[in-house]
Parts: structure tokens; C-alpha cells; sequence
């Protein structure tokens, strides 16, 4: 009681110290106040001096209302004046001492910590998931700390080194964030033709350390991370934390900066999207990579990624409804699926976790991996049911419907597809709505297709639940929903011998997927306009479409590209090699418009595989 009665005295008095110095004018600025508070009043004894302020502040401004004299009214205006710049300094001062608490307790956490630990527990502090994450600068300033504590050769000293290092090389990349964006006028997104242009070139150029500046080469060449990270034998902790400060400080500068790009059609929240998941995929090929070197290593990536999903998640664009293939290109990206959900199954059952979750669960379905679709969205609709993440839940609801599609499980896809329809409508989710529509329409098509007594009512009516949902996609200015719903059109007009309006559709569904980024539903879309143009004999077109479709479909290793590849290989029978070639050359700028002429010259040799496959 005692001690409680003595500082309630002490901060008593430092109120009415400051008050009597600001109305002496002794005290001239609010930096002043502030640097009295900082010295004054300790972190763990805030509250106490937060409430007898609160109390003299009220006191004084009865005082300042029930005054008549006009002397001492002005005495306590002004003295309510000094308080209120106290209350106001003492919120930055108390703010200045939480950092202050949590860098030491940050301190103390890294350094009791086994050596081994010590790379985890740092990349924890630092994460920028946190309720008041820390700025680079007071990063550095934790690096400093730890140097303090650290010996020669150390794991602290190498984590310190680290960070110096890397916010150095960040400081000199800064202005050169955005500046390949003006020397490449023809796209802004990260794959291109592999070469000495792009970010990853541009970047290359400014950082002055080996480690950094070679895997920036090697993504600029389109090489393979993995190897590139397992041939590393003279690298060390320091060399790891400072590519990671580097990283996260670029991923972070150009997410800002496309989100702040609402009206860039070739920005926005496209390469926000782009970005998230380049970043993701490049931490999940050095973890895998790393791991041959060091367990430590690996473990790190594996969480770096981790943190920059759970930051994605968060975002209100994130794709409920997209997968990992959003404004992609380049081989490095290849199979990353393979990487990514690793770490997911020891995270804890989040929010969060659902929603990476479904976006993986998409991106498996389009790779055909049906089985490990489902489990990713089963998972996922039970941890954002009990989440009470309702739009997650019925996008889940959906993701499995289409999936069961897939795996012809027509009754399945209509009770997953139903479900999500009654629920988005009960939670107003449009989006949702949308795709429920979708795919029950799509279901009831296939299921149509089956039965031998279907009836063109049967189809008319299943259609009328596609249009519907298109309807409602081109409302919400849904562009991701809008592509898929012209791509279930264009099939269900398939399915029922109406080719040219299988081709209008598939056709604006493939322009649509361009325009979210959507490799599966582009590539999709041209292997069934390929089979269309087939069955209207227009060979040259479906030698057009099905060699773009096959490649698309290839590069995000997606087991339909066999589709066209086995339609391209009657096509070629039918019309002969000359006829074949001739129809694929006439078409050639066309489609180096879509896939560079690295993606045309691959053609050729994608067939030859499929070949040896048959």
C-alpha cells in the first residue's frame, strides 16, 4: 500500500511539475513533455498514471466550466491546455515504451534461446503478422542488442551481421523497386522472356553481396531454385537472414505498391495477388533446396512462407475462388504445389489456414490431383466453419462440387453445389451465390449427359441455372467468377451439340481468364475450343487453340494438357505433317502474343512427349 501511495505521489507531482513549468514557459514544446513522461513513468506502472491523469483532467475542466473569475478561469484554461498536451504526449510515450518492452522481452527470448532456436525465435519477433510488428529500423536496433550479447562467429552475431547487411541492400534497391516496370512497357508481371530484363536482373545489379545477387540471377534466368540453393556450400546464417530481410522488404515495398494502383489495369490487386504468391513459392524452393545444406535453413523458409500466406489471407482480395497460377509464367514456378502445403500441416487451425487451404485445394484440382483437392477443402470447410468464416465455408462448398465433377461424382456435386447456394443466399455472399448457381447448373449438365431419357427441358433447365449465375457474376463486377461461369456455359453448350454457342462462350471465357490471370481456366477453355473447332471441322483453328491449351495447361503441370496433346496427335494424322505445320506457322504470332516464342518453339517437343507416352 505503502509503495502504491508513494508513486501516486511521485506522478502527482510530475503532472503538476510540467503543468507549472508549460504555464513558466520553461517547457516550449510537446517533445519536451514527452521526454519528462519517457523518463518519469515506468512500462509496468502506465495505468497508475493514467488514471490520476484522467482524474486531474477532469477535475481541471470542471474547474474551467464552474470558474467566474476571469483570472483563474485563464489559469485553468491554460493549465487544461498543458494537460491535455500531457495526455497527448503520454499515449506516444506509452506507445514508445510497449516497443520498448517488447524489443527487451525480445532480447531476453533470443538470447536464453539454444543456438539452434535462435534463427525461429528471431524470424517470430520480427514477423509482420503481429499486432504492432517492428519497422526496420527497430529491427536494426534488435540486431545491435544481440551483437552486444553475441560471440565471435555465433549464431547471434550471424543473425546480427545479417540484418545489417540486409537493410543496407535494401536501402540501395528501394528506388530501383518499380523502375523495370517503365523499361518493359510490354507487362509489368514477373515472368518475361529470362534474361538481363525484369526485376529480378534489375535487382541483381544493386545488391552487392554474392549470395543475394546470384539468386537473383538465377530467378532472372529461370533456372531452378532448389539446385541453385543445394550447390550453396559456403553459406552461413548471416548470408540466410540477410536474403530474407532483402525478400520480405521487396515483397512487402511492391504489394504497397500495387495496392495502391486501384486504376492501373495492368496493376492493382492482380500483381498484389502475383506477388504474395511468387514470393511464396520462391521460400518454399529455397526450403526445399536449403534442407540439403542444413535443417535450420529449411525450417526458416518453410516459416518465412508461412508468414507471407497468413499476411495474403487477410487481404480482401484474397481468391476464394483463384489458385496459385494468378498473372504467372516462367518455369521456376513449376510444381510448387509439391512445397507449399507442407508446413500447413503442422499450422494451427485457423482462419488463416483455411483459406491458404482452399486456394491450394483449387490449384490440386487444376494439377488433377482430385483426391488431394478434396482433402484440402474438407479441411478447409471445417476449420472455417468453426472459424465462422462463412464466405470460406461456401467457397469450400463449391471447390468441392466442382471437384466431384471432376472425379464424375454427379450426386456429390449437386449436394455440395445445393448447399453452397442455400447458404450464400442466407449470408447474402453474391460472390458465393454465383458459383453455387455455376456449378449446379454444370452438375445437373453432366448428370443430364449420363441419363438416357434426359430431356432438352433437362438441359434448358440446368442452363438456366449457368446464365444465372453469369448474370449475377457480371453484377459484381466478379471477374475470377465470370470466367469460370462462361467456361461451364461453354461446355454445357458442348455437351449439347449447340457448337457456336460452345465457341462464343469458351471464347469470351478464355478473354475473362486472361483478364484475372487464370492459367487453368485459360488453358481449360482452349483445349475445349480445340474439340469444338474439331468437330466443325475448322482444323486450323483447332490446331490453334489446342497447341496454346496444351502448353498452358503443361506449364502449371496440369494432366489435362494430354487432352489436346492426344487431339493434336489425330489432328496431325488426319491432315499430315506439312498440312500440320502449315497450320501451326500461320499461326505463330498469334500465339507468341500468349506464350513467347520460347512457349511456340516447346511445342513441338511437347507433342514428341506425349508421343512417347502413348
Amino acid at each position: 500500500m505503502s509503495d502504491s501511495l508513494s508513486l501516486r505521489d511521485k506522478y502527482l507531482a510530475l503532472i503538476d511539475e510540467i503543468v507549472a513549468a508549460t504555464l513558466q514557459g520553461k517547457i516550449s514544446s510537446a517533445e519536451q513533455v514527452y521526454q519528462m513522461l519517457l523518463k518519469g513513468v515506468t512500462t509496468d506502472t502506465g495505468e497508475i498514471f493514467e488514471m490520476l491523469l484522467s482524474d486531474r483532467l477532469n477535475s481541471t475542466q470542471q474547474l474551467v466550466n464552474s470558474e467566474k473569475d476571469e483570472l483563474k478561469q485563464a489559469k485553468a484554461t491554460r493549465s487544461l491546455r498543458a494537460i491535455k498536451t500531457i495526455q497527448t504526449q503520454w499515449l506516444r510515450a506509452e506507445e514508445e515504451n510497449k516497443t520498448r518492452g517488447a524489443m527487451a522481452a525480445a532480447i531476453r527470448e533470443i538470447t536464453t534461446s539454444a543456438p539452434e532456436e535462435q534463427l525461429g525465435v528471431f524470424l517470430r519477433v520480427i514477423d509482420q503478422n503481429h499486432k504492432n510488428p517492428l519497422n526496420l529500423q527497430q529491427i536494426q536496433q534488435l540486431a545491435k542488442s544481440l551483437n552486444q550479447y553475441a560471440q565471435a562467429d555465433s549464431n547471434l552475431q550471424q543473425i546480427a551481421n545479417g540484418v545489417i547487411r540486409g537493410a543496407a541492400s535494401w536501402q540501395r534497391l528501394q528506388e530501383h523497386l518499380v523502375s523495370w516496370m517503365y523499361e518493359r512497357q510490354d507487362t509489368i508481371g514477373f515472368g518475361g522472356v529470362p534474361g538481363d530484363s525484369g526485376p529480378w536482373a534489375t535487382w541483381a545489379k544493386q545488391v552487392k553481396s554474392e549470395f543475394p545477387e546470384a539468386l537473383f540471377r538465377t530467378l532472372a534466368r529461370e533456372e531452378s531454385v532448389i539446385e541453385f540453393a543445394e550447390r550453396q556450400r559456403n553459406f552461413n546464417m548471416g548470408d540466410w537472414v540477410e536474403v530474407a530481410i532483402i525478400l520480405q522488404y521487396i515483397q512487402r515495398g511492391l504489394v504497397n505498391w500495387f495496392d495502391q494502383q486501384p486504376y492501373n489495369i495492368k496493376a492493382g490487386s492482380k500483381l498484389s495477388i502475383s506477388t504474395f504468391l511468387t514470393f511464396a513459392v520462391i521460400w518454399s524452393y529455397l526450403a526445399i533446396g536449403l534442407r540439403a545444406i542444413a535443417n535450420i535453413y529449411g525450417d526458416a523458409s518453410s516459416q518465412v512462407m508461412l508468414q507471407i500466406l497468413r499476411t495474403f489471407s487477410q487481404k480482401q482480395y484474397f481468391p476464394l475462388y483463384g489458385g496459385l497460377f494468378a498473372s504467372f509464367s516462367g518455369s521456376y514456378l513449376r510444381n510448387a504445389l509439391d512445397y507449399l502445403d507442407e508446413p500447413l500441416r503442422t499450422a494451427a487451425g485457423t482462419q488463416e489456414k483455411a483459406r491458404i487451404l482452399t486456394l491450394l485445394g483449387y490449384s490440386q484440382r487444376a494439377m488433377g490431383q482430385y483426391a488431394r483437392a478434396k482433402g484440402f477443402h474438407q479441411q478447409a470447410l471445417e476449420i472455417a466453419r468453426n472459424a465462422g468464416d462463412r464466405s470460406c465455408e461456401i467457397a469450400n462448398l463449391n471447390h468441392l462440387s466442382r471437384t466431384c465433377v471432376e472425379e464424375r461424382d454427379y450426386n456429390e456435386a449437386i449436394d455440395y453445389s445445393q448447399r453452397a447456394l442455400i447458404f450464400s443466399r442466407q449470408s447474402g455472399d453474391k460472390t458465393g451465390e454465383a458459383n453455387a448457381l455455376v456449378n449446379l447448373g454444370y452438375s445437373e449438365v453432366m448428370t443430364a449427359q449420363q441419363r438416357e431419357d434426359a430431356t432438352a427441358e433437362t438441359y434448358e433447365m440446368a442452363i438456366n441455372y449457368l446464365q444465372q449465375g453469369l448474370k449475377l457474376s457480371e453484377q459484381l463486377g466478379d471477374i475470377q467468377s465470370k470466367a469460370l461461369c462462361l467456361s461451364s456455359l461453354g461446355i454445357a453448350y458442348q455437351v449439347v451439340g449447340e457448337s457456336q454457342k460452345a465457341i462464343q462462350n469458351l471464347e469470351s471465357a478464355f478473354n475473362t481468364a486472361q483478364l484475372c490471370g487464370d492459367l487453368y481456366l485459360q488453358g481449360l477453355n482452349l483445349a475445349n475450343l480445340a474439340e469444338t473447332n474439331y468437330s466443325l471441322a475448322n482444323f486450323e483453328r483447332a490446331v490453334y487453340t489446342g497447341c496454346l491449351g496444351m502448353y498452358l495447361l503443361n506449364q502449371i503441370s496440369s494432366r489435362e494438357w494430354r487432352k489436346p496433346a492426344s487431339l493434336l496427335a489425330i489432328l496431325k494424322g488426319q491432315l499430315g505433317e506439312e498440312r500440320f505445320q502449315t497450320a501451326l506457322q500461320s499461326n505463330r504470332q498469334k500465339m507468341i502474343a500468349v506464350i513467347g516464342v520460347d512457349g511456340y518453339d516447346y511445342i513441338p517437343q511437347l507433342l514428341e512427349i506425349f508421343r512417347n507416352e502413348m
